[in-house]
């Protein structure tokens, strides 16, 4: 059993994770050296990837599990976790497709992942979220619910930030966490692939922890240090393909004509209305239509099906869509990380995931803010003001000549 000082150890790094899917989050933050006790998930293919590769899973829908169940098999108890992580699904809140808002996000899945905090009490968590949860907007509000939102209306009209974002930062500021949240991109952490994630971090003890400081960028006289392109992540695989979907003949055709690099747009003038069909005559630019990846560039973000027309993933030299492995590869899962369902369930599990490197940077943030080792303090003034200005443009992943 724990002793009662076990939550202020500084060996404490115990976490539970929940919505794992393949466990892409919770396997960067092992490599981080946070120490996963136990992850959830309700999907049946989910929680067998979990158990085949021998990681704790209490299976089951998050609404009828309660927290007592997730420190009872984690062996903690209130106050004892380092970290609770997790995705609560917000489909409404996603940009693609049909984007459509929410009712009241305290009637999802995010008020359990609030409930499991309240109760649990972690000392930090970790909420992360497509990128449209910062734009989301509220609809069909409440008599029943519309007081409590007025001060986020307020706020609102002062900030201009969506009402979805101000009621998820209410519900952690009703628990006591102290909260600082963004959009990240996985490419600035190490990943080989462009993929935006909103990130919530919170603090029990109200610590300054701070998103992740990007590793990474487009420019950088060490290459060490630049973004990391398709080529390098899975150029030994292009012979060896394992697992794949395919294209159907009469799309194979059309990307026959597709140069590496290349969409719909590089097609013969004469196939382009065909190919294209009713989205011909629809706006945007429609990078995805008969898209062959280029291996000089990071991949563009994974989605859970390469097949699709309007977001195809042809690879760059091969006449085939990216393979299992190399879906695995570009998200940063190790080689032998076994994944259990049918092709399309491993491609949606691989596709859904956190990053690794985006989960191993969020780790790292975190114990730096616990170990105290984040900041080097200096009584230096002269030069600040070029200082600052860097690390306000590192922090907005866009560093350029000051």
């Amino acid at each position: 059993m724990y002793n009662k000082k076990y939550k202020d150890s500084p060996g404490n790094r115990d976490v539970i994770s929940l919505f794992s899917g393949a466990m892409g989050l919770d396997i960067g933050l092992s490599r981080a050296g946070l120490n996963v006790k136990i992850g959830q998930d309700m999907d049946g293919d989910c929680t067998a990837t979990m158990k085949a590769n021998r990681q704790a899973v209490l299976v089951g829908d998050i609404r009828g599990i309660s927290p007592e169940q997730l420190l009872s098999v984690a062996r903690l108890s209130p106050g004892e976790p380092f970290l609770v992580c997790g995705g609560p699904p917000c489909q409404p809140f996603s940009t693609a497709g049909k984007r459509m808002g929410i009712d009241d996000p305290r009637g999802s899945l995010f008020m359990d992942f609030v409930r499991v905090i309240d109760h649990i009490r972690p000392r930090f968590f970790i909420m992360e979220n497509v990128k449209g949860l910062m734009s989301a907007s509220v609809k069909n509000i409440t008599e029943e619910t519309i007081q409590d939102v007025l001060p986020a209306i307020s706020e609102i009209k002062r900030t201009g930030k969506g009402l979805v974002l101000e009621i998820v930062l209410s519900e952690f500021e009703k628990l006591g966490y102290k909260t600082t949240y963004g959009i990240l991109d996985s490419v600035n952490y190490g990943v080989p692939q462009f993929r935006e994630r909103f990130v919530l971090l919170g603090s029990r003890d109200r610590e300054d922890i701070f998103l992740p400081v990007p590793t990474h960028f487009q420019t950088h006289q060490d290459p060490a240090y630049q973004w990391v392109t398709l080529k390098a992540a899975i150029a030994d695989l292009e012979d060896r393909e394992g697992e794949c979907a395919y294209f159907s003949p009469e799309r194979l055709e059309l990307l026959r004509m597709v140069p590496e690099g290349g969409n719909w747009r590089d097609l013969p003038a004469d196939s382009v209305k065909s190919a294209m069909g009713g989205a011909y005559k629809s706006g945007g630019g429609k990078v995805g239509f008969y898209r062959r990846l280029s291996y000089s560039q990071p991949s563009p973000t994974l989605v859970t099906s390469p097949v699709q027309k309007a977001s195809m993933l042809c690879h760059p030299k091969k006449d085939r869509p990216l393979s299992i492995r190399e879906y695995a590869r570009i998200q940063q899962f190790p080689d032998d990380w076994f994944f259990c369902g049918s092709l399309a369930s491993k491609y949606r599990q691989i596709g859904n995931a956190v990053p690794i490197g985006l989960g191993r940077a969020l780790g790292k943030a975190i114990t730096s803010v616990a170990d105290g080792t984040a900041t080097i303090k200096t009584k230096r003034v002269r030069g600040t003001d070029i200082h600052k200005k860097i690390k306000n443009a590192i922090e907005m992943g866009n560093l350029k000549c000051l």
